[in-house]
């Protein structure tokens, strides 16, 4: 027994050793948004249970989208998991440029995804992304600053009502804009919340013939209206302004009002981060009068495996890890339950302690609204409410949002920006064979 102590604790450290030189390591894209960063900070205690260590490449999201569609389209193998959203998922796993996410354990419970998320990340029944967190848009405004303009936000407010109330809170002599919203380009940036304010004032991108739109009425009604808003009452230099750059100023008291992602009521409420957190309150977002549609869209930033990674089960056992009922409770327990990612997990909206959140059920509601099927007013032969579920669109929306932004910024004026982005999408559609 005296000779084979030495031996097996030599062997056990052999054994450390070895398993600690095959250790792997996975590669991940991911966006610079709050939940994504908050995510990094728990990767120790995935890779101490998995021994899996994990790489985080964080990128501002108009260049994360570059870098990971030019990664995948190429078989560049630069990245063993990529966050990407509603749009690239349909269609990259309809392309096989996806591992399918279809043979994950009983433990981590498919079906508990929210159906919405499920359905958007999936293509023909098989999951091909898991959602780290879903979202859909709604408006976030000051309570005090609504109390002392003598205002009442209504559950469901209108564009008409939105503008009052910017009118009636904008205090330029307090650095206090009336309201904050999306002009950066970028179809994911200002080019969704544009999409979005279009749906709602009757526009749509395209007839059911693929002809262009963005030469009627409807459109020149709702970029007008976006326009003069901001002009009257947002702040200098909203044509570079995007999520961050707006959830920065909201959390510093300087916005009325901002309507975006439902994600961002966790980091204005804040009270570490944000100066107005306990003076926030949420509606749906807004709808122009005597239009149904309400222009709130539907996202959700999901984890998926590119095909050809050589790390596909230690990239699963992250997904299962990251967009698990356990690591909801593991942000529970230590930031509150404000501060876990909502939007994905259906038990999530059960459990009684988040039902306290203020803000909790009016993210559900909204994302339980959109409907990407019926995203326009009049019919249209694509699905997705702030994009087009094509391949071109990527590309053609985000020309289109260029445009949008040098109207905004005074360098040319609506009805240019309408007629380019009219030629822009025609000339996508003729060269790619819709029409």
């Amino acid at each position: 027994m005296k000779l084979k102590t030495p031996l097996c604790m030599a062997s056990a450290v052999a054994l450390m050793a070895a398993t600690a030189a095959q250790a792997e390591t996975i590669t991940i894209a991911t966006v610079n948004n709050g939940d994504m960063i908050r995510m990094q900070g728990y990767t120790d205690t995935f890779t101490e249970q998995t021994g899996i260590e994990v790489e985080w490449v964080t990128l501002e999201e108009n260049v994360l989208r570059q870098r990971v569609t030019t990664d995948i389209t190429t078989k560049g193998g630069q990245f063993d998991i990529m966050t990407i959203g509603m749009y690239e998922t349909p269609i990259w796993g309809a392309n096989d440029w996806l591992v399918p996410l279809n043979d994950l354990s009983d433990e981590y419970d498919v079906d508990d995804i929210l159906p919405a998320m499920r359905n958007g990340l999936s293509h023909d029944g098989t999951l091909y992304a898991a959602p780290f967190y879903g979202e859909s848009s709604m408006v976030m405004y000051r309570t005090d600053l609504m109390e002392q303009a003598g205002l009442e936000m209504p559950d469901a407010p209108t564009w008409q009502f939105i503008r009052e109330a910017a009118a009636a809170m904008d205090n330029p002599e307090e650095e206090i804009n009336g309201i904050c919203l999306r002009g950066k380009a970028g179809w994911g940036e200002g080019g969704a919340f544009i999409t979005v304010t279009g749906n709602s004032f009757g526009a749509r991108w395209f007839d059911e013939d693929w002809n262009a739109q963005f030469d009627q009425p409807e459109w020149a009604d709702a970029l007008n209206f976006y326009v003069n808003l901001m002009n009257d009452y947002g702040p200098e230099g909203y044509a570079t302004n995007g999520f961050n750059e707006n959830l920065n100023l909201f959390q510093q008291g300087k916005c009325g009002m901002w309507i975006d992602a439902t994600v961002a009521a966790s980091f204005v409420t804040n009270p570490d981060d944000s100066t107005v957190a306990d003076s926030v309150g949420f509606a749906l977002a807004p709808n122009s009068e005597g239009v149904e549609k309400r222009s709130n869209w539907l996202w959700a930033w999901a984890l998926a495996i590119p095909a050809g990674t050589q790390k596909e089960a230690e990239a699963k056992q992250f997904i299962e890890w990251a967009t698990s009922k356990d690591y909801i409770e593991l942000v529970a327990a230590n930031e509150g339950w404000a501060n876990v990612p909502p939007g994905a997990r259906a038990s999530l909206y059960d459990t009684p302690e988040y039902q306290e959140v203020p803000f909790a059920q009016k993210t559900l509601e909204s994302i339980n609204a959109a409907d990407p099927t019926n995203p326009t007013v009049d019919p249209v032969p694509y699905v997705g409410i702030q994009f087009v579920a094509i391949p071109e669109f990527a590309g053609m929306a985000t020309e289109v949002s260029q445009e949008f932004s040098a109207a905004y910024a005074g360098q040319q004026t609506v009805e240019e920006a309408l007629e380019k982005a009219q030629a822009i999408a025609n000339e996508t559609m003729e060269a790619a064979g819709y029409r």
